[in-house]
């Protein structure tokens, strides 16, 4: 039951932030529903969301509200129910991330359906960060990240490379085509496996349904791209190990994932029940602790502003495509998916998230690492190309 009170205290701590109640800004909110009040104060972040989702508040630009929202540092003034807290207890107990775990984010959000992800993501399927120092469109950032990545990499023709959380293998791909390599992808994602299968052609490229702690084979370079986010804290040493044992002498291995400001041991509720079950953000505290004594930091790529533009392009393509997704999906998962790619984009831009690539090395490179940052990720040919040119000259 709401009171006067209830509206009282959180219009208070909105107007911290600069935003209203039933405001004209695109960016303040209209309450549908007078239970929103003493529902959000006592469930915090998990009740803000849900309320949405049940349409007890809209916002003309979520994505504007986190912003203010979360430079305010609101979320830390609500208090928080005896829900939320357990939130964070069962962060803490499920950690340890068993093979079990792992592969329940694979069938709850990667497994919602490729039909979905085809109509948000690029040509290529990356639901990545991409790369927007020269692009201007999301296929062209997304290309330009893949070939920032196999740059760092140093790929080669030949080159044995592992991909873990490989997706609907658009790095693995990339890399096979431009770059010759020999590509392992693996993913707990049934649906991803479907079709990166159908996606390699005859490239050589291997999909596999496979937990990453199952892998015994050695190789030339590692990559990961948004798969150390459902690692778990507890076993950010034990992911380091097995990248470290995998690795062959002189191998590199190249980390991409969102970070944390600060070191913490749980999702936000709401992203835990909703989106990504058993998942955290790592802090650069817990990263390097995690690869001590196992490899030597050459590079730290810190691109978190990126993914805000990344974001906005998936959202226009999400709702763009929405009439013919309302056929499988209801309007209670739009409303979700809205809340969710809106509030990550919010999050990027206020800085409250990061986004990082990471080059670790076996021994040490030999030699001056080139600046790719600042080059310009032309293009790059494709590997068969390359050979024909060769063959030409």
């Amino acid at each position: 039951m709401t009171s006067p009170s209830d509206n009282r205290m959180l219009e208070q701590l909105l107007d911290r932030a600069g935003v209203a109640i039933d405001g004209l800004r695109p960016f303040d909110i209209r309450v549908n529903h007078p239970d929103f009040f003493p529902r959000v104060l006592a469930g915090g972040s998990l009740a803000l969301g849900e309320s949405y989702m049940d349409g007890w508040w809209d916002c003309d630009a979520l994505d504007q509200f986190f912003e203010w929202v979360l430079r305010a540092r609101l979320d830390c003034r609500v208090s928080r129910s005896r829900r939320v807290l357990w939130a964070g207890v069962k962060g803490a107990l499920t950690g340890s991330q068993s093979r079990f775990w792992a592969f329940k984010v694979g069938k709850q959000h990667y497994d919602l359906g490729n039909d979905l992800f085809e109509a948000m993501l690029d040509r290529r399927m990356n639901y990545s960060c991409a790369y927007w120092q020269h692009a201007q469109d999301l296929d062209r950032a997304q290309e330009d990240k893949l070939e920032l990545t196999c740059r760092k990499l140093m790929l080669e023709p030949g080159m044995s490379v592992l991909d873990i959380g490989c997706g609907w293998g658009g790095f693995a791909i990339y890399a096979a085509e431009h770059y010759g390599a020999r590509v392992t992808g693996i993913t707990v994602s049934r649906d991803q496996v479907e079709l990166a299968r159908e996606r390699i052609g005859k490239l050589p490229v291997r999909i596999e349904l496979k937990d990453y702690r199952d892998v015994r084979e050695t190789f030339d370079r590692i990559v990961s791209i948004g798969m150390f986010e459902h690692v778990g804290v507890s076993r950010y040493r034990t992911f380091m190990n097995i990248v470290a044992r995998c690795l062959k002498p002189e191998g590199l291995f190249l980390l991409h994932t969102i970070g944390c400001n600060r070191s913490v041991k749980s999702l936000d509720p709401w992203y835990e029940k909703y989106i990504f079950p058993n998942s955290m953000l790592p802090s650069a505290r817990q990263v390097t602790a995690a690869a001590d004594g196992l490899f030597v930091l050459e590079d730290w790529h810190s691109f978190g502003s990126h993914y805000d533009p990344t974001l906005m392009a998936w959202h226009r393509n999400f709702t763009g495509n929405w009439p013919n997704l309302s056929k499988r999906y209801d309007r209670r998962f739009y409303r979700m998916w809205n809340y969710y790619l809106l509030s990550c984009a919010g999050s990027f831009r206020a800085r409250r998230n990061q986004l990082w690539q990471i080059l670790f090395s076996s021994c040490g490179i030999k030699g001056r690492l080139p600046d790719y940052r600042s080059m310009r990720p032309e293009a790059h040919t494709t590997f068969e190309e390359e050979q024909e040119e060769t063959v030409t000259i």
